[in-house]
């Protein structure tokens, strides 16, 4: 389990640092004028909302594994970690391929909208809830053969890095530290993504035929 979580607590680190996650905050704190309490607690929200959506969703699949799991002992020695494994392949293929998290940009312009604090700070949470992080359900899948333990330390580990992740980087970024290199990492972001997956998927494997 521990090469799950240091996987999960990585791909959470990577996710919270794609710039469409945060920048759009940054923009919409600066147009609107807000206040720094106000702009990170903006932040925690939209980035909850964002992870909250993921979690029922990892909940979900981490609970089939656990099903296969408890009838099969060829999920937890093989099926699991090619999950892992595959999805890694793919995301390796869609970053080579030049495809990167797109969904955040449509909704600075939807909150820009919106005229009253609270009404922006919902659309961004609505926004975020409607577009869960994929990546994170194969490490459900896999953690779900430890039952109701795993599934929970994951998703704790998933909501406590991405949230403060945010939350940091919005902060760094409205104290004018904006040489984080965002472009960068927008562009790879899937691949090392991919890449995260492929090597637990690995350790997974080995671990398990290792005991």
């Amino acid at each position: 389990m521990f090469e799950i979580l240091a996987g999960s607590i990585l791909l959470s680190i990577v996710h919270a640092s794609i710039p469409n996650h945060w920048i759009p905050l940054v923009a919409i704190s600066r147009s609107e004028k807000w206040q720094r309490a106000e702009t990170l607690t903006a932040t925690a929200i939209a980035g909850s909302a964002h992870t909250l959506s993921t979690i029922i969703i990892g909940i979900i699949v981490g609970m089939l594994g656990y099903k296969l799991a408890e009838n099969f002992e060829l999920v937890t020695a093989i099926i699991a970690p090619a999950v892992l494994v595959a999805m890694g392949v793919v995301f390796l293929i869609i970053g080579f391929r030049g495809g990167h998290h797109h969904h955040h940009h449509d909704f600075e312009k939807d909150a820009k909208k919106a005229k009253t604090k609270t009404a922006i700070i919902t659309t961004l949470a609505t926004a975020m809830f409607f577009s869960p992080c994929i990546e994170i359900e194969a490490y459900y899948f896999s953690v779900g053969r430890h039952g109701w333990s795993g599934i929970l330390i994951l998703s704790l580990i998933y909501i406590v890095v991405t949230v403060s992740g945010m939350v940091l980087l919005v902060d760094l970024a409205r104290k004018g530290m904006e040489k984080i290199n965002a472009h960068w990492l927008e562009h790879n972001e899937r691949k090392i993504t991919g890449v995260v997956l492929i090597l637990t998927g690995i350790a997974s494997y080995f671990l398990h035929h290792g005991h």
